[in-house]
């Protein structure tokens, strides 16, 4: 989620956080390793290693599905060039090839790609976290002696996010769709004056309304056994001119509805070919 804290309230509305490799890397990374300001004060200082990637978007200052933090790196070992990348309860594991990162010709940085593993090598369980680690060309050259800490540089940026896997996907794809089903258009009548009503899908099926539930109890719609009850929607007399209210009887309507405004059609399997469009003229 979006944080709102004293540090990023001045942003503009509608402000999206969307760097690329380059620009991380010449604008934020390199402005923190000489103790200048960057662009924007969104990224904070956390040392990653010590909390497991889950508790990382609570010590984030914004974003939504990813998160960055500016992270100083230990050594794995005290005489080492190694970096210590185990966790509260797991590890990093490095994937993949590191990827080298130009700005026009110029070499400028690394991005290595790393998984998150629960428990602890080599019997780590693999999980859907995932953190881009950038750091600078020189990086190598700015390691510190060894004088007793184990501290091994000063900052990387790490970039952290969730990777979805595909049941995850196609729940986020339903819920979606399901969202944009109803909609709402407008109609004028004779007087000109617009009106909102509710438009419905063109196809569907019995199960699938239920499941949406667009007009109520639906299946009061076509179970002979239930209730009458009654829709009111706004309609035109035929040839009069008149603007009216047609009451229809849902007991009463036969499998096979029309109007010159629009049509319901049930079939006898009970699917839906064609709901009614609360839309006339």
């Amino acid at each position: 989620m979006e944080r709102n804290t004293s540090s990023n309230s001045d942003l503009p509305p509608g402000f999206r956080f969307h760097p690329t490799d380059e620009e991380l890397i010449m604008f934020y990374l390199k402005n923190q390793a000489k103790s200048k300001p960057c662009p924007v004060s969104i990224i904070p200082e956390v040392d990653i290693y010590k909390f497991d990637p889950w508790q990382l978007p609570d010590k984030a200052e914004f974003g939504e599905n990813e998160w960055y933090f500016f992270s100083p790196r230990d050594r794995k070992y005290p005489n080492g060039v190694r970096p210590n990348r185990a966790t509260v309860s797991g590890y990093w594991k490095a994937t993949g090839t590191d990827k080298a990162i130009h700005s026009g010709s110029k070499y400028v940085g690394v991005k290595k790609a790393l998984v998150f593993y629960n428990g602890r090598p080599p019997k780590g369980v693999k999980t859907n976290w995932i953190m881009h680690e950038y750091r600078l060309s020189d990086s190598q050259k700015q390691i510190k002696k060894h004088d007793g800490s184990m501290r091994l540089d000063d900052w990387v940026l790490c970039r952290i996010y969730k990777k979805k896997n595909s049941a995850e996907k196609i729940l986020d794809h339903k819920v979606e769709e399901s969202n944009t089903q109803i909609d709402r258009v407008g109609y004028s009548n004779d007087d000109s004056e617009s009106q909102e009503l509710l438009k419905f899908p063109k196809t569907g099926s019995y199960s699938r309304l239920l499941e949406l539930d667009y007009m109520g109890p639906v299946s009061h719609l076509l179970n002979e056994n239930t209730y009458i009850s009654s829709f009111d929607f706004p309609n035109t007399i035929a040839n009069t001119g008149i603007e009216g209210v047609e009451k229809l009887q849902l007991g009463d309507i036969p499998y096979n509805y029309s109007t010159e405004s629009g049509n319901f059609q049930v079939n006898q399997n009970g699917i839906l070919m064609n709901p009614m469009v609360y839309q006339f003229q």
